[in-house]
C-alpha cells in the first residue's frame, strides 16, 4: 500500500450518459469518416464496403444466426450535370444539413483532392461544434414527423 499512499485519491463518479449535442456530433463525425474512407477507396480504385453483424432467423431449423454482411455507403457526392464540378450535400440521417440561412444545401468543388481535403475539414468543423444548430434543427424535424 505503500504506492497508494504517494497518489491523490478522490472520490469520483463516471457520467453514463452523454449531452444529446454531443451523441448527434459524434454520429455526424463516423458518417464524415465514412465518406472520407469512401472517397479514398474510388481514389485509390478500390471499394469501400464496411462490415456489420446481421442477425436472421433459418427458415429449415428455426434457430438464430449472425452472419457478416458489406453495410452500404450512399455517397454523399456527385457531379453535376450543368458545370461538372462535384457537389456534395452533409446529410444527417436521410436529411441534407441546411449549410447557410439563404438554403444552399451542397458545397461545389472542382476535384476529387479538394473532395477529400474538404471532408477532412467538415469533421474537425463537425468537432468543434459548427453543426449543431443544423443538426438539431433536423433531429427535432424528424422527431416531430414521428408524432404525427
Amino acid at each position: 500500500m505503500a504506492v497508494l499512499s504517494n497518489l491523490k485519491l478522490v472520490a469520483s463518479k463516471k457520467h453514463l450518459t452523454v449531452a444529446p449535442v454531443v451523441q448527434r456530433r459524434n454520429k455526424l463525425i463516423a458518417k464524415i469518416h465514412q465518406q472520407i474512407e469512401l472517397c479514398e477507396a474510388q481514389k485509390a480504385g478500390n471499394t469501400y464496403a464496411p462490415k456489420k453483424l446481421k442477425t436472421y432467423t433459418n427458415k429449415q431449423t428455426g434457430e438464430r444466426m449472425t452472419a457478416e454482411v458489406a453495410k452500404r455507403v450512399r455517397e454523399w457526392f456527385w457531379v453535376s450535370n450543368t458545370t461538372g464540378k462535384i457537389n456534395l450535400a452533409i446529410k444527417y440521417g436521410a436529411k441534407t444539413l441546411p449549410l447557410n440561412k439563404k438554403g444552399a444545401n451542397a458545397i461545389e468543388l472542382a476535384n476529387g483532392d479538394e473532395l477529400i481535403a474538404t471532408l477532412k475539414e467538415l469533421k474537425i468543423a463537425t468537432a468543434n461544434g459548427e453543426f449543431d444548430d443544423a443538426i438539431t434543427e433536423v433531429s427535432e424535424a424528424t422527431r416531430e414527423a414521428f408524432g404525427k
